[in-house]
């Protein structure tokens, strides 16, 4: 006994202790309101429709108990029923309350799932936007249609537990028989059963009328889109009728149930029921198919126009696309003057050659410092003013890693080693002679550009575990020279632990009993935990789909997270659905998981960049701003949840200069725009603009490219403005068939303007994996890449940047190098490509001017545009019998300065390896010069290509 009492106080507690921390937590965020919110609603429901739910069960069963006939004559079926009812009859009170509850406590539970469609049932507002169909307004779908479905749903589980239980206690006590003489049911059992009946066939009814509205929310297949959402032809015509006839039936159907009342006879009920399964055949199935075979099918593009033409407004409205701009661009360059195109880069893009996504491990060797610190996989790229202007940075925090703690225990790993230190940060366009970054921020304490700023980093993208701080156990704070720094933390957030009670519930919900009586904790301990900004911000805000991207910016003194957050829902009628999941995956996601969207709804056909949430790195202190002031999900929201999200007028000056277009929004946009750029129902319906985001060329994932932030100007533009830029090829092909850039700099008039070139159909213009194939395919790169891969090194392909340039289109991209002993890669050479001319050069610099210097190798074109230009990987192109020998020795040279960086890396001599890159660089460039001078068939064809991805 005593055994068992402490199980079950052990079972209460755990379960008191995560509802105590939880509460804990969000007191502690001073989000306290959406706690009590969110329980109180989850409650509510709880006790209310598993009330409902255990009354409506338990009052079936009294009322067939009561209707039970007298038991006189006995046959053997009820003979053999007697033995149960006589086992039961002393329970009969326990029995009965015993089914209500667990009935009541399943569906209570049920229901309190859906706090989220009550709270935007009870505060929704209005679009101001109606369906074309039924002149409704949005909101009726978006946020009444799913809490009547839900009520309906409810009534069909009540009805039919309902019919079970009153058959099964009708049956027990002799009310419906089944091999017994006579009759097979009492007028009593008859009446009841067929009330219950009609109240079934009524929410079918319902059920019918409410499917007419749901038909302009449907999704169903259709050729010219994988996801089509919204009426067609054969809805409106056959369904929409079907749905209103069979709701009739329905309806006169269960009145002939509730007759039988009065005519205690199931023949009229049987019969209209009958009639009902019949007519959802005929009508509901049959006559559609019919309408769609033989109106449809023969003319479907006609029929089939109005109703695209309503899907097409109504996507483009519902994604935010609808205001793109599709200009017609010719691809090829407009000018012949090459000095001219060659100023004209400078002011069409500020080109960015450190890649975020390579170079956080060269961020790692250089400015680890200590291996209990680390970088992010992927680093951001922000905006930093440098000398009054402002230019794209290459940024990352100094964040804790816990693998590189030296000594692995519980106080070092949740007490001694606690936070990261510090900003580093390089320019995005340029680099060292080194190839290395060139540093803005830099060092330990971090110094440079940012100025004066709170560096310590107790909340990150890397920070997953709690510490335990401000307590009497110190904090390493970071080394240098003079030894090791230690540091007790002074803010305010995370959960005091001076109460034993909170000692006691953090160590049964963390599992760590050292936390209730360890010595470490004292006076002033706090406990942080839920440290990432997107954990943060998705716990803050449960309604809220958090972007995968969340990104660091030094503002006014402290290092803020911002973090993009959308509203969604699947209820826009007419609007197309997608999957948030598979839309916003790309070959960055595919290689690191913590990019990946935080979606509360994965199906969705609308989304808004509704709110900028900043997170800040020393106190954790969590701030939502309304973002998008119109959106009437976040007006629903904001009224569930009162004075949670802060009025957009607190956005400070240097915050706004920091925000930026999100990623994840910009990627399900591009999606959809690759067949809902056209507006025309008979051009979308034919299929023949379909575009695809192409697969990124630089790597093997197999995924579709990233979008590239990047400052350029676009043709309508007067200046370079911040941007997030991807591009297109047509269905099924690697040609270039459009660019497209979103204004992502809020300090813009035109922010968040979508602008897409589109290329002509009749001139092949070559899309990023042909330009990574025409690269690879030239002789005298294909030899310098092996020379750079040779011994230990590895070739490592930046991201491939499109600028738009005079009519043409300029490609670069950085090419880096993890040399023999290096871990890190470094920057070595630099791809560009306009107009057929190629060049592969030690810097920007030096390959824009060898291409508009007219001294680039030409590039012949793609001998098949829908087929892969490049060979098997790893093969390269035999040196050309017609090389004059000055090549040849040229490379041999090459090859021995190469070897000679080798051995000074291992070394550690690195004024020997600068001198052997010197001479590396000037044979690569003699090689370069005889190959330009010498024989055509220096060129290769691309069949010869050695591959490009590494």
């Amino acid at each position: 006994m005593t055994l068992g009492v402490l199980a079950v106080l052990g079972m209460v507690f755990t379960m008191f202790a995560g509802f105590w921390t939880d509460w804990l937590w969000y007191r502690s965020v001073d989000y306290s309101s959406v706690f009590t919110t969110t329980l109180s609603t989850k409650i509510g429901l709880f006790v209310v429709f598993g009330l409902l739910m255990a009354v409506s069960v338990g009052f079936n069963i009294w009322l067939a108990h009561r209707l039970r006939p007298p038991l006189s004559a006995m046959s053997m079926e009820q003979q053999n029923l007697d033995r149960y009812r006589m086992g039961i009859a002393p329970y009969k009170k326990w029995l009965l309350l015993g089914i209500t509850a667990l009935v009541g406590l399943i569906a209570g539970a049920s229901a309190s799932s859906q706090w989220r469609t009550w709270l935007m049932w009870v505060n929704g507002v209005s679009f101001g936007q109606k369906d074309p169909q039924f002149n409704l307004d949005v909101s009726f779908y978006a946020f009444d249609l799913p809490w009547y479905r839900f009520l309906l749903g409810f009534g069909f589980a009540a009805a039919i537990l309902g019919l079970i239980a009153a058959a099964l206690t009708h049956y027990l006590y002799g009310g419906l028989r089944i091999t017994s003489p006579g009759a097979r049911a009492t007028a009593a059992a008859t009446g009841h059963l067929s009330v219950l009946l009609g109240i079934f066939v009524a929410l079918k009814a319902i059920a019918y009328w409410l499917d007419r509205y749901g038909l302009a929310v449907k999704s169903s297949d259709f050729k010219a889109t994988d996801s089509w959402t919204g009426l067609r032809y054969v809805d409106a015509n056959a369904y929409l009728p079907a749905k209103t006839i069979l709701f009739c039936i329905a309806v006169i159907c269960a009145l002939l149930f509730f007759a039988t009342l009065w005519r205690r006879t199931w023949q009229l009920p049987v019969i209209g029921f009958g009639l009902m399964v019949l007519s959802a055949i005929l009508i509901g199935g049959l006559y559609p198919a019919i309408v769609q075979k033989f109106q449809v099918q023969p003319n479907e593009q006609a029929k089939e126009a109005p109703y695209v033409e309503k899907n097409l407004a109504a996507t483009r409205e519902a994604y935010g696309i609808d205001d793109s701009q599709v200009t017609e661009y010719p691809g090829v360059a407009e000018t012949k003057d090459q000095a001219k195109l060659r100023d004209d880069v400078a002011s069409a893009a500020s080109i960015r050659i450190m890649d975020p996504n390579i170079v956080s491990p060269t961020f790692q060797q250089l400015q680890q410092i200590r291996n209990y610190y680390a970088f992010p996989t992927n680093l951001d790229v922000d905006r930093y003013a440098k000398d009054g202007k402002e230019q794209d940075t290459v940024i990352g925090l100094r964040e804790l890693n816990y693998a590189g703690i030296p000594k692995r225990n519980w106080i070092n790993d949740h007490f001694r080693y606690t936070h990261g230190y510090g900003v580093v940060a390089a320019e995005g366009t340029s680099a060292d002679a080194g190839g290395r970054p060139a540093f803005t921020e830099s060092d330990l304490p971090s110094k440079g550009d940012l100025g004066t700023y709170e560096q310590r980093v107790y909340y990150g993208e890397r920070t997953t575990t709690y510490s335990i701080v401000g307590g009497p156990q110190k904090e390493i704070d970071y080394s240098d020279d003079s030894g090791e720094k230690t540091y007790s933390y002074k803010g305010d957030s995370g959960v005091n632990l001076d109460n034993p009670m909170n000692r006691a519930a953090y160590a049964v919900a963390f599992g760590e009993p050292q936390i209730l009586y360890s010595g470490a904790i004292g006076e002033g301990s706090r406990i942080l935990y839920n440290r990432t900004p997107k954990e943060r911000v998705e716990a803050i805000a449960p309604w809220l789909t958090i972007d995968g991207d969340a990104y660091p910016a030094v503002i006014d003194g402290r290092i803020q997270w911002i973090v993009d957050a959308y509203t969604t829902t699947n209820g826009y009628p007419y609007a197309s659905r997608t999957t948030l999941g598979d839309t916003t995956a790309d070959s960055l996601t595919a290689t690191n998981d913590q990019r990946a969207v935080v979606a509360q709804q994965n199906q969705v056909n609308y989304i808004r960049n509704s709110v900028k949430a900043t997170v800040d790195a020393y106190s954790g202190e969590v701030k939502l701003y309304q973002w998008d002031t119109q959106d009437p999900v976040l007006k629903t929201w904001m009224k569930a949840f009162p004075d949670t999200v802060e009025p957009r007028s607190e956005i400070s000056r240097d915050l706004m200069d920091h925000l930026r277009y999100p990623q994840d929004l910009f990627k399900v946009q591009r999606e959809l725009l690759t067949r809902y750029h056209v507006k025309d129902a008979n051009t979308f319906l034919s299929g023949s603009e379909v575009w695809q985001v192409p697969d990124d060329p630089t790597n093997k994932t197999g995924e579709t490219v990233p979008p590239y932030y990047l400052s350029m100007k676009m043709p309508d533009q007067d200046e370079q403005v911040f941007s997030l830029t991807t591009t297109f090829t047509p269905n099924g092909r690697d040609n270039l068939s459009a660019f497209m850039a979103v204004n992502a700099d809020p300090g813009t008039g035109d922010y968040g303007k979508i602008r897409i070139l589109k290329l002509p159909t009749s001139t092949t213009v070559s899309g990023p994996k042909q330009v990574q194939s025409q690269f690879n395919s030239q002789q005298d790169i294909a030899e310098t890449i092996r020379l750079l891969r040779g011994g230990d090194s590895e070739v490592e392909y930046g991201n491939l940047l499109t600028v738009p340039l005079d009519g043409g289109l300029l490609y670069v991209e950085p090419v880096y190098v993890r040399g023999g002993g290096l871990k890190y890669p470094l920057l070595r050479k630099v791809l560009v490509t306009y107009g057929g001319q190629t060049a592969f050069e030690d810097t920007l610099e030096q390959a824009l001017d060898k291409v508009f210097g007219g001294e680039g190798t030409p590039v012949e074109p793609p001998a098949d545009e829908g087929e892969d230009e490049g060979t098997d990987e790893g093969t390269t192109p035999p040196p050309s019998t017609q090389q004059p020998s000055t090549v040849q020795e040229a490379l041999n040279d090459a090859q021995k300065a190469f070897e000679a960086g080798q051995e000074a890396l291992k070394n550690n001599d690195w004024e020997a390896y600068g001198r052997a890159q010197e001479d590396l660089e000037d044979a690569l460039r003699r090689a370069e010069e005889a190959q330009s001078g010498g024989a055509g068939g220096a060129r290769s064809s691309p069949s010869a290509s050695p591959g490009s991805n590494s």
